[in-house]
């Protein structure tokens, strides 16, 4: 019997090799072709910002791996932060350096951790290390919840867009960011499925293309490529 052809679908950032061996055992080569770079900020100014944050009990927020990268490179010790993050690698990052001692909750979403940490009532000053363009919805949901968040930018984001030249029956999209990055240059025919990491990142394929969108709740490469699989398991079935 013919085995039916390979399902071919880009993800617009990179993938651990084992979760494109995965897909690629069931039917799916994924490309990855980055469409966007984050950069840590490094100055004296935020280096500066970042040792006397280490040295106050604050309640630290990162929705983002890159800022906890960005940050935790400037730490010479586990800080006694109160930390809230998002779900997935931000979360096993925050982990891995803080310990679970001082994580305090994760949420699937920037809207959902803002509902978090205003139902735990923290008393200690809100810090939001994020990037250049971060989103609004976490600070001002807390703002209008009195609870002021100050932002610190440690990492700035930088749109790398390319010419595809190859017909995908399904994009993967991890961020707004790499969404207007990809179709400044480019254009898809109508039939292909897109899949964005979270609500946000969906808005943002709608201001672009009329497709068909598939929407992860889960913050995590994992469960994004798990939703590519599943959608597509059906065309893979041998009659």
């Amino acid at each position: 019997m013919q085995n039916n052809p390979k399902i071919p679908v880009l993800s617009t950032r990179p993938l651990d090799p084992i979760i494109i061996n995965n897909a690629e055992a069931r039917g799916i080569t994924i490309d990855c072709i980055p469409f966007i770079e984050t950069t840590a900020i490094i100055n004296e100014t935020i280096i500066q910002i970042i040792h006397e944050l280490a040295q106050k009990k604050i309640t630290a927020i990162f929705t983002s791996m890159n800022a906890v990268d960005a940050v935790t490179a400037q730490l010479l010790q586990i800080p006694k932060w109160d930390i809230y993050c998002l779900g997935g690698i931000t979360k096993e990052k925050v982990i891995q350096f803080f310990g679970e001692k001082h994580f305090k909750g994760s949420a699937k979403s920037a809207g959902l951790l803002a509902e978090k940490i205003i139902e735990h009532q923290p008393s200690h000053e809100l810090i939001f290390f994020c990037g250049d363009q971060r989103m609004d919805e976490l600070p001002e949901t807390l703002a209008a919840n009195q609870f002021p968040t100050k932002q610190v930018i440690v990492y700035n984001t930088i749109q790398t867009p390319i010419e595809v030249s190859k017909n995908y029956q399904g994009i993967v999209f991890f961020s707004p960011s790499a969404v207007h990055s990809f179709f400044s240059a480019n254009t898809i025919p109508l039939s292909t499925i897109l899949f964005a990491i979270g609500k946000t990142t969906a808005a943002t394929i709608q201001t672009y293309v009329q497709n068909k969108i598939i929407t992860s709740e889960w913050p995590g490469k994992e469960q994004m490529i798990d939703l590519v699989m599943n959608y597509f398991k059906p065309i893979n079935i041998k009659a």
